[in-house]
């Protein structure tokens, strides 16, 4: 069994070395990320574990051996997913490992922003406490807590935004507006959650279907000094539709862990901001998720190679499938 993993930027792959000895497995390391990249280093592999590299058919086609694909993190954007499927390959992610502290993330940012504290600590470091720079602050109480998205993330944002004092609106497909959900907060059309929400905390995946879904239009949506935070991914949010929003002034400003181009290049427009609140796709990390998402990521692939159903698998279907 020889598992590939194709991409990582992490420190050490320790515990995804220790993994596959305990299965008795092959582990290597190749750092290839574009198709060609990955068929040239990664020919042999029975499973391949992917940070950032493109699995595409292509890839695929030319990996005899390969059943099953397995990705650091919750979202499989750089995976042809209907592809694997058509050909036998388990597709793996790890949906759970980050719900406390991508939460956390999006609470902090959120406070972040509205307390204005990334401009009063540049203020106070540069000699000037100027509080009425950074103004307005509102206070929490009394503010609207908009969550786009209710999956696993999104109702622990939820539920720790109503803790600090938020009033929480809740939106997602599967959600019937006019309900309420199993902690009590209100479902609402999206319509309504845009015009309510003074923050909107975004917990949807990328597919076609959120693709730019909050825009030019869905911004104007909101009510003014809105906040917009995104723990989900870039391309759920136009960026230059946010960009033109920050500079009408009818945003107060943004909690961004995620971008459509990462990383985002150092002068890019939304460094300009006072009020916007920028972090390296970091949502993710604690050293208690880190070590989860390693783990699980791997073992996922070992699992599906060894014969077993892993303990996630986005196209079950193929379990038992013959290539």
């Amino acid at each position: 069994m020889k598992i590939v993993i194709t991409d990582c930027d992490h420190a050490s792959i320790d515990i995804e070395e220790s993994v596959a000895h305990e299965a008795g497995a092959e582990l290597a390391l190749v750092q290839a990320v574009t198709p060609a990249e990955i068929i040239a280093r990664a020919a042999d592999a029975d499973g391949l574990v992917v940070q950032y590299g493109q699995i595409t058919a292509e890839v695929m086609d030319a990996l005899p051996n390969l059943r099953a694909v397995g990705r650091y993190g919750v979202g499989v954007d750089t995976v042809d997913v209907e592809a694997a499927t058509a050909r036998g390959i388990a597709v793996c992610n790890v949906p759970d490992y980050g719900t406390e502290a991508v939460s956390d993330h999006a609470i902090a940012l959120a406070l972040a922003v509205g307390r204005g504290l990334v401009a009063l600590d540049r203020g106070t470091r540069a000699g000037r406490p100027n509080l009425p720079e950074v103004g307005p602050i509102f206070q929490v109480p009394g503010r609207t807590f908009g969550v786009l998205g209710h999956g696993a993330i999104g109702r622990a944002t939820a539920r720790k935004a109503a803790g600090v004092g938020y009033e929480v609106v809740v939106h997602d497909t599967a959600l019937v507006p006019g309900t309420l959900t199993d902690e009590g907060h209100e479902i609402v059309s999206l319509e309504d959650l845009l015009r309510r929400s003074q923050v909107l905390s975004i917990h949807v995946p990328l597919v076609p279907a959120t693709h730019h879904l909050i825009n030019a239009t869905t911004l104007g949506l909101l009510p003014e000094h809105a906040i917009v935070v995104n723990t989900s991914r870039g391309g759920v949010v136009d960026t230059d539709a946010l960009v033109a929003a920050l500079d009408s002034g009818r945003l107060l400003g943004a909690g961004l862990d995620v971008f459509e181009t990462e990383p985002l290049p150092a002068d890019h427009p939304l460094t300009r901001f006072d009020r916007v609140v920028l972090t390296p796709h970091a949502g993710f990390y604690t050293e208690e998720s880190y070590a989860e998402l390693k783990r699980r990521t791997i073992q996922n692939v070992v699992d599906v190679v060894a014969g077993r159903r892993p303990r996630n698998i986005l196209n079950p279907s193929v379990l038992g499938a013959v290539r």
